[in-house]
């Protein structure tokens, strides 16, 4: 091995700046995101043999058949001092790589999140589908995990968790916790569901909603009593339905509709943003939202194939709790934990959020 460079290093170094990823590629130096920017932490470039040396520590022999098979492997690891990781390692230009996700440690609370308390009303619904969505890396897998949290402290249910990998551990409190493991304990997300519903649940978390027979696993889940949880890579609540109706085939689009319109609860949204100190400096991200509630008018626009007009909906829907991704970064921005290029460059409609602003200050 050209450098002396081990994985347990770079994974303490991780833990040390608080950093959520950990890069590891060929003719480059490691390289760590902290506060949403990737920068190297050493000098030294890795070398084709030093990245695969370092991935053979991660891997199971297993796991090494895998890349070597399919291109690429995705599991969970634990540092010695119990900091667990998301793991995917990967071949690219036929050399070997991997990226590593810190998981927090510690689940924070709604709160903290910075979710209002309509969200928390939706974890003591009897049944329903409750979207949570963003692009990769935005928190998604926390905020569920604080939801969850939620309910199997204050609630006594069986909840049913199938994820891949598993992220965060949940220890049972007042509810009864399952947690099952895509690829180990269950050969895919939707037959993971259909399992699932044999085995009395309450609440069931599908990690990904990535293909159309998971999704439509979710949903019929949602409609039979349950209250399901589940996550889509998309920015927005009218984006986010369209996305689910259009993974259907044209003849059952309706029916689609028709189910969601009865069974969506909400969707929340969310993205990342690097968060300003008092003295201009980064430090640290803060969440942006968008939340819909399922209203009776919200409701009739999924059925009537109008996800076009949701947004003016929601705009009018702050005695609902809802909340528009613009509105949210225009509040973050007044209150000084944003810039105005992020501002600008996050929101949905930056002419309105400009003119607002105006307004605003014009006062």
């Amino acid at each position: 091995m050209a450098t002396e460079i081990t994985m347990d290093d770079l994974l303490g170094a991780t833990i040390e700046y608080g950093a959520s990823d950990l890069h590891v590629r060929a003719n480059m130096p490691p390289e760590l995101r902290v506060h949403g920017e990737l920068q190297p932490i050493a000098d030294e470039v890795l070398t084709p043999e030093d990245t695969y040396a370092l991935c053979q520590q991660i891997c199971s022999e297993e796991q090494l058949a895998e890349v070597e098979q399919n291109g690429g492997a995705d599991f969970a690891l634990a540092h010695e001092d119990g900091t667990r990781f998301r793991v995917s390692v990967f071949k690219e230009r036929k050399n070997w790589g991997a990226v590593l996700r810190m998981i927090p440690s510690k689940l924070l609370t709604l709160e903290q999140i910075g979710l209002p308390d309509t969200v928390k009303e939706l974890l003591f619904k009897p049944r329903g589908l409750i979207l949570v969505t963003g692009p990769t890396g935005s928190g998604k897998s926390t905020t569920l995990a604080s939801m969850l949290d939620v309910i199997n402290h204050e609630r006594g249910v069986h909840i049913i968790t199938i994820e891949d990998p598993i992220e965060f551990y949940h220890t049972s409190a007042k509810s009864l916790v399952t947690q099952r493991e895509v690829g180990d304990d269950v050969p895919s997300f939707a037959e993971a569901i259909r399992r699932a519903l044999r085995q009395d649940p309450d609440v069931i978390l599908v990690g990904e909603m990535r293909d159309l027979e998971t999704i439509g696993a979710a949903i019929t889940a949602a409609e039979t009593g349950h209250l399901v949880f589940g996550t889509l890579h998309t920015t927005g609540a009218a984006e986010t339905i369209d996305r689910i109706v259009d993974a259907f085939p044209t003849n059952q689009q309706q029916q689609i509709r028709t189910q969601l319109a009865s069974g969506l609860q909400a969707v929340i949204s969310q993205i990342l943003l690097p968060k300003l100190e008092p003295n201009g400096e980064v430090h640290g991200r803060i969440a942006a939202f968008e939340i819909m509630i399922s209203t009776p008018a919200i409701q009739s626009r999924i059925r009537d194939n109008k996800t076009n007009m949701i947004k003016s909906d929601m705009q009018t829907g702050a005695k609902f709790g809802m909340v528009t991704l613009d509105s949210c970064l225009l509040e973050h921005y007044k209150a000084g934990l944003i810039s105005y290029e992020e501002l600008i460059t996050k929101s949905q409609d930056p002419d309105t959020v400009v003119a607002k602003l105006k307004e605003e200050m014009g006062r």
